[in-house]
């Protein structure tokens, strides 16, 4: 059997740009892509905090240390700087994989700096939820 586990999270990284006219997918600043463990055209989940919406693209790389989390093409619609993002991954493993797999769990302050790491949630976290 497969499951599809939570690979890696940007949780509360702030839109930078929106950007409309462009071919598409999410720019993200590239050290926070080799941190979290996200490859360049990688699939990606975008959960906007500020209005609920939830949609598919993929990730690009843009420059190391910009800070930069620019919601490209028809997607720039759908998130405006400014907006609270969680960027997600998934992966499908096996069930031997899944038992000793954790994932990237990246926090930010509002300028995309990385402010901790976790690789699990927090019991009282999970109890609130």
């Amino acid at each position: 059997m497969q499951i599809t586990l939570l690979k890696s999270k940007l949780h509360r990284v702030t839109t930078t740009h929106a950007e409309l006219d462009y071919e598409g997918s999410c720019a993200i600043d590239g050290h926070l892509l080799d941190t979290a463990g996200i490859r360049e055209y990688e699939q990606i989940q975008i959960y906007n905090i500020n209005n609920g919406e939830r949609f598919t693209t993929y990730a690009i790389r843009a420059e190391e240390h910009s800070g930069i989390i620019s919601v490209n093409g028809a997607a720039a619609h759908k998130a405006s700087p400014g907006d609270l993002l969680i960027i997600a991954t998934y992966a499908v493993l096996d069930e031997k994989e899944a038992n000793s797999f954790k994932p990237v769990m990246l926090y930010f302050n509002e300028q995309n700096q990385i402010i901790h790491s976790r690789n699990t949630i927090p019991k009282q976290m999970k109890e609130a939820g």
